[in-house]
């Protein structure tokens, strides 16, 4: 049986997801949750933890917690794979493999996987989704190193990250990424299933091992209306820096 405060948290974060509490709003009084839920401030609390511990309220002793994230929001404060983030949100991510091919790499292939020129990388577009529905295109360019192992995935595969983990004990251990917004192309749009010139939100990214190893790096265009962004910072650790122009 479901613990009252694990219920509790449940309706918390999904009343959240509708965002009945907004992202920087504040969440109804400890007395105020007690009363609705028809439980002790003690339960309350626990509830509340859950959510803090997860990082969609802020924590504050003696004050009412700010809503700081959805789950429908991505935060860069950890690394997930797009499989991770969907199963986090209650939902069932997709994925299929629309073109796959060995090139030679390019100029920018062997600085962003620290190669030399000319050596064979694999190119990979994939449609990712949410319930079957399209809401994000990759397309990422693998190491030599890697290649193979990700050759013989499946192509719907719905969590690549996790089936290399599985055949090869690859852990996806640091990620930079560079965000920005462009206008859907004509492939863009067709595989989305949106109209042309519609914004998508870019992120550009490097993912490297624990050893700092480059693994993979990608453009990854997510529909804007199926997908936001959070960074969590402070004073002593400011994840987000501003750049002007291409920074990537």
């Amino acid at each position: 049986m479901t613990a009252r405060h694990e219920e509790i948290a449940g309706e918390l974060r999904r009343a959240i997801d509708r965002e009945e509490y907004t992202v920087g709003s504040l969440l109804p009084a400890e007395t105020e949750l007690a009363a609705h839920y028809g439980v002790s401030r003690g339960t309350v609390r626990q509830a509340v933890a859950a959510l803090t511990a997860e990082g969609l309220i802020g924590s504050r002793q003696g004050a009412r917690r700010v809503v700081l994230a959805s789950r429908r929001s991505q935060s860069f404060a950890e690394l997930r794979s797009f499989a991770q983030w969907a199963k986090a949100m209650g939902r069932e991510a997709t994925g299929k493999v629309v073109a796959q091919e060995y090139r030679p790499a390019t100029a920018e292939d062997a600085v962003r996987l620290q190669l030399p020129s000319g050596t064979e990388v694999l190119h990979v577009l994939r449609v990712r989704g949410l319930d079957g529905e399209p809401v994000l295109l990759e397309r990422t360019v693998y190491a030599d190193w890697i290649s193979k192992a990700v050759e013989s995935i499946e192509p719907d595969c719905p969590s690549v990250t996790q089936r290399l983990y599985e055949d090869t004990g690859l852990v996806f251990a640091y990620g930079e990424h560079v965000i920005d917004a462009v206008a859907a192309g004509a492939q863009d749009a067709d595989l989305l299933g949106i109209r042309r010139t519609s914004p998508l939100l870019r992120v550009r990214r490097v993912t490297t091992t624990r050893e700092g190893r480059p693994v993979e790096w990608s453009d990854d265009r997510y529909r804007s209306d199926a997908v936001s962004f959070s960074v969590h910072n402070s004073i002593g650790n400011n994840a987000l820096a501003r750049k002007t122009g291409d920074a990537m």
